[in-house]
């Protein structure tokens, strides 16, 4: 088995992807590997073009600024490390297992809530789907319990 040198990282930006994201910085570093970053501006499926093209245009450009922002400060936030970023707009389910094969990365990681039973099946799962989905090992990342939280 060959040892990654490109990880996808997607990110919502929550608390949960932001700690998968530092995971897979401090992985990455380890391996000498480069971290892509992925963020997906989903687009609802409104079902009637006109309404997606109006509102495109000038909110859509807005969203797209304010999230290569956020990309921008994860980033920066290692100077050292060898991250590109990637900005898509769709369903992540479908474009961060996409993206992945159009990189040729040999890891994905993502954050996953952990959530289960009947939340899991309301909610869906981006992490299920990118599992399913990916061409690649995918790496799901869930946030560990805040010390209070576990003592309970």
């Amino acid at each position: 088995m060959q040892l990654p040198s490109k990880i996808l990282v997607a990110t919502d930006f929550g608390d949960r992807a932001a700690y998968a994201f530092d995971s897979a910085v401090e992985l990455a570093g380890k391996l000498g590997a480069t971290v892509h970053l992925l963020h997906v501006i989903g687009i609802p499926a409104l079902g009637v073009p006109e309404i997606g093209v109006a509102l495109t245009s000038t909110a859509m450009e807005s969203t797209v600024l304010a999230a290569q922002a956020q990309l921008d400060r994860l980033v920066a936030r290692y100077p050292d490390a060898r991250i590109a970023t990637l900005l898509v707009t769709g369903d992540p389910r479908e474009l961060i297992p996409s993206a992945a094969r159009n990189l040729g990365a040999d890891l994905i990681v993502v954050g996953t809530h952990g959530r289960r039973g009947l939340r899991r099946a309301l909610l869906g799962s981006v992490a299920e789907h990118v599992v399913r989905g990916a061409s690649c090992p995918v790496l799901a990342i869930r946030e560990p319990a805040a010390p209070a939280a576990r003592a309970a």
